[in-house]
């Protein structure tokens, strides 16, 4: 038994040795996670606490689901949750198979310049920051200035809308600019996917007669479905992450009734005003409820007989 162990041992150190330049790769990363991602994670004790910053966590009152009830109990919280799971369920719906439809596009882009001068336009939003975006998209939308309102007078009378105050439009301008800055980022993924399929796979299809159209339907598309289906699974993880600092630089109290979500609530009536236990209480919920939707889209995934994540 024990030189079976030894043995092993040796094998390991042999390994870690042969790839150690791809551990040293893997290495600041891992680094960042842990120092940001897993210590941090002994902070989440405060839910279960009446928090004070002068006491410390060890020093601060134990109140059990006290938080948690103020949370779920408060008047605005039906209507911020039904916001947030609205916009996340767009976003979803509507932005999940944009990135896949843009990377079916380009990959049947033949002209090779055009196609990297398209790529580096659509990816480029996603490196503006929204601080920056925020006001752009005020400036187009502005009512009496704004270039999207110099259309709209065209065939409005003259006048202009005030989007950015209309409860009516702000969800659907929060989907579109959403979108708009992350299809190009998004699309990297599957563009890297159908780089991956066998060209001679696509040879053969057109010897059979197979069009571009048929081809993207009956090869493209099935090759990219297990893909698909991880982002998928990793998109549900994050339905409850509505897009605070999106939502935080574009909204005001007029629209408070449709823009209002969880998180732009609890930085509200949590942090602004000291409320720590709170605000750690709404974190650990989205996380138990993203977890509970990853476990759940991850079994649909295997039933389906797809590759999940696990």
């Amino acid at each position: 038994m024990g030189n079976h162990r030894t043995k092993g041992q040796k094998n390991i150190w042999a390994k870690l040795w042969k790839y150690r330049y791809l551990y040293l790769l893997a290495f600041p990363g891992m680094l960042y996670f842990i120092i940001f991602r897993y210590v941090p994670m002994y902070g989440v004790v405060i839910a279960f606490q009446d928090f004070r910053i002068s006491k410390g966590i060890w020093g601060s009152e134990w109140v059990g689901l006290e938080q948690f009830h103020k949370l779920f109990t408060g008047l605005s919280f039906p209507s911020v949750f039904r916001n947030t799971v609205i916009i996340s369920l767009y976003k979803l719906i509507l932005g999940f198979p944009a990135p896949i439809i843009l990377a079916l596009l380009l990959n049947e882009v033949k002209n090779q310049r055009f196609k990297k001068v398209t790529q580096t336009i659509v990816y480029l939003p996603h490196f503006i920051s929204w601080v920056i975006l925020a006001g752009l998209i005020a400036m187009f939308l502005h009512p009496d200035s704004g270039l999207i309102n110099e259309l709209v007078k065209l065939f409005n009378d003259g006048k202009g809308i005030d989007f950015l105050v209309s409860k009516k439009y702000f969800r659907s301008i929060l989907v579109i600019t959403d979108i708009y800055k992350g299809i190009g980022w998004g699309s990297i993924v599957y563009i890297a996917a159908i780089s991956a399929i066998d060209p001679t796979v696509y040879e053969a299809a057109m010897v059979d007669g197979a069009n571009r159209f048929k081809q993207m339907w009956y090869i493209t598309l099935p090759e990219l479905k297990s893909t698909i289906v991880v982002m998928f699974i990793l998109n549900m993880g994050g339905i409850l992450n509505a897009g605070f600092e999106q939502i935080l630089l574009l909204y005001n109290a007029r629209v408070y009734d449709v823009a209002d979500v969880i998180d732009t609530y609890v930085y509200r009536n949590g942090i602004m005003s000291s409320n720590y236990s709170m605000s750690t209480a709404a974190g650990l919920f989205k996380s138990v409820i993203s977890m509970g939707l990853i476990i759940i889209t991850n079994k649909i995934a295997h039933m389906l007989e797809e590759d999940g994540l696990w």
